[in-house]
């Protein structure tokens, strides 16, 4: 499909003139990285990255889902983008990003 664009002109952009160009488009604007409140009001949530949470503890998807008991699949399907977690979830992995060494040795100890 023939178009118009002159990719060569895009290719040789800056970032700083790419990023003036999307700011500057009134359809494009960042989404605010507001309180949990506003973002609810703009119809968001905050969820936390288990993929990057996962690599910042150096877990595969097995460890991690061993060591917080949380099934694999699930896991699996929020990190592919699947399924989302639910609130009670969002909670459970902010406490684990937060504290991962404390909410492992609790639930090692109850096992």
């Amino acid at each position: 499909m023939k178009t118009d664009t002159d990719w060569a002109a895009v290719a040789a952009l800056t970032d700083a003139q790419i990023h003036a160009a999307a700011l500057s488009d009134p359809d494009a604007q960042p989404i605010p990285l507001g309180t949990d409140e506003e973002l609810e009001i703009l119809g968001l949530r905050r969820v936390v990255n288990t993929h990057k949470l996962r690599a910042r503890l150096k877990m595969t998807q097995e460890q991690f889902a061993s060591t917080y008991r949380i099934p694999i699949g699930t896991l699996r399907d929020w990190e592919q983008g699947r399924k989302f977690p639910d609130a009670p979830a969002r909670a459970y992995l902010t406490v684990i990003a937060r504290n991962p060494e404390a909410i492992a040795d609790l639930l090692g100890e109850a096992a």
